[in-house]
């Protein structure tokens, strides 16, 4: 009975991050995104002090696809100087999990945090009236 009580909880959880997934708008997508990430690497932080490298280095790693994903959808023609800049900046954050991963440098870990964290609070200080679909590349 705990192995389908436990696989019904887990449908219900999967059901209800896909009814999020399918209700938000663009701009709410992009967020989640970022929302996403910063999970990520405050696990891999966590895993880091705890010596658990299998756990930080998924976690590192999904963090890294999130931010590919999200600099992968920027729109460099709408988006401009702007897309350019926070495309830079996302492949930085890349670089400093890498670094993180690599070297079990929790410093870099923090950096990449913060960064996420002030583009995430940058995100959402935008004025509903201003958001847009052709905005859902961060």
């Amino acid at each position: 009975m705990y192995g389908s009580s436990r696989q019904y909880a887990e449908q219900y959880r999967k059901v209800g991050v896909s009814s999020a997934v399918n209700d938000a708008d663009p701009h709410k997508l992009v967020a989640m995104l970022l929302t996403g990430a910063c999970e990520r690497i405050r696990l891999a932080e966590a895993c880091l002090e705890r010596n658990d490298q299998a756990r930080k280095g998924k976690a590192i790693g999904e963090a890294c696809a999130i931010v590919g994903h999200l600099n992968g959808s920027l729109d460099h023609e709408a988006g401009g100087d702007i897309a350019g800049n926070l495309s830079a900046l996302y492949d930085y954050v890349m670089q400093r999990l890498t670094d993180a991963n690599l070297h079990n440098d929790g410093a870099a870990l923090q950096e990449a945090l913060q960064l996420l964290t002030e583009i995430d609070s940058a995100w959402n200080a935008i004025p509903h009236d201003q958001r847009q679909p052709a905005a859902a590349g961060a």
